[in-house]
């Protein structure tokens, strides 16, 4: 039984039907895994992510199930896992978004250190990746980086190879086990380009464990799944994720996504983390403010806030752009790099008792 990753909430229980297959049987991962990826008893698969997350477990229990070997560290280390890359000649490795990231701020003469010309497949998935910061990754491994977006209950899964991406920046492929809708907030499908609620027919069957409730509120009354993301697709079918529906800011009666504003801000030469909220005001209902943690030896002040939201409003729409920031020590996340926005924004909207270092609300409003 996999739990989910509990960045909304408490994790749930995934409970599935036995199969009834032999023991050894193939099952859907590892069937994508041989064929999709090219695992097979040659393989080095490398997992910096805890395997007590369902695609860490699954995928390093697939690689050795078709004969290849799986490299697990103890925590993410950026320099490490390239040192790691280098030793046991990893082929296959499964990433988030943030450790892209983490490897990226590395100074650029530790990054040429370390041989990685072994990886044949580079995977990455659990969030968004700004393009900006996939395009970089792409300059220095190569043409070799695919993307999924799925989830651990199975709602929906799709895919996008390197050649699609490049062709479709931004996006997380197309739907590889049923039609995939976009509706709005009645249910009505969306044309191509306009933003909505993500539904996929053809689930898996599953329920969450002692939570009838939440399980039939993971289905529609067609049986189609809805993940709780909203998201667009182009004329060409593939998808791209606008943000979790709970993280979405309504200011002035305006919909805001703010994973636009934190992947514009992501790769900021002072930024090493950053979240994106909507807090609390009177006159809004909703104001957008940056969360930021600091790289090291950089000194939180009214003058940087400024700067930072500056390099935001000539880079976004205005009004999609924070209109403060704070500084922290640390951003929430969890080992799997996933961010958990509900433990910040309980400092703004109550329950919360970790505090903020410093708020700058600097720059033009």
């Amino acid at each position: 039984m996999f739990y989910s990753s509990g960045t909304t909430g408490q994790p749930k229980g995934i409970l599935r039907p036995q199969s009834g297959d032999a023991f050894n049987t193939l099952n859907r991962v590892e069937t994508m895994m041989a064929g999709l990826f090219t695992f097979d008893d040659t393989s080095v698969f490398y997992s910096p992510a805890p395997l007590y997350h369902a695609a860490p477990l699954a995928w390093s229990m697939g690689a050795q199930i078709l004969g290849g070997t799986a490299v697990v560290p103890r925590k993410f280390d950026a320099e490490a896992t390239l040192a790691h890359i280098e030793r046991y000649r990893v082929s296959h490795v499964q990433f988030v978004p943030t450790h892209f990231v983490r490897m990226l701020q590395l100074p650029p003469d530790v990054r040429a250190k370390y041989d990685v010309s072994s990886l044949r497949m580079v995977v990455h998935a659990a969030a968004p990746c700004p393009v900006d910061v996939k395009q970089a990754m792409f300059e220095w491994f190569g043409p070799i980086i695919y993307e999924y977006y799925g989830l651990s209950e199975g709602g929906g899964f799709t895919i996008v190879r390197p050649e699609e991406w490049l062709a479709h920046k931004g996006t997380v492929g197309r739907s590889v086990l049923g039609p995939l809708h976009v509706v709005d907030d009645q249910g009505k499908e969306l044309p191509p380009g306009q933003v909505g609620h993500l539904m996929f027919e053809n689930p898996e069957i599953f329920e969450y464990h002692k939570e009838p409730g939440k399980t039939a509120d993971f289905f529609d009354k067609n049986g189609w799944a809805r993940p709780g993301d909203m998201g667009w697709l182009d004329e060409d079918g593939y998808l791209f994720l606008a943000d979790r529906s709970s993280n979405m800011i309504i200011s002035g009666g305006v919909n805001i996504y703010p994973q636009e504003a934190e992947a514009v801000l992501t790769l900021h030469p002072a930024i090493r983390d950053v979240a994106v909220i909507g807090v609390p005001d009177k006159a809004f209902g909703e104001a957008v403010k940056a969360v930021i943690e600091l790289k090291p030896g950089i000194l939180a002040s009214d003058t940087l806030a400024g700067q930072i939201l500056d390099y935001c409003h000539a880079r976004l729409s205005k009004f999609k752009c924070p209109r403060s920031v704070d500084f922290i020590d640390e951003l929430p996340r969890l080992p799997t790099g996933k961010l958990l926005k509900r433990e910040l924004r309980k400092r703004y909207w109550g329950d919360g008792s970790n505090q903020i270092v410093a708020s700058h609300s600097g720059g033009t409003p």
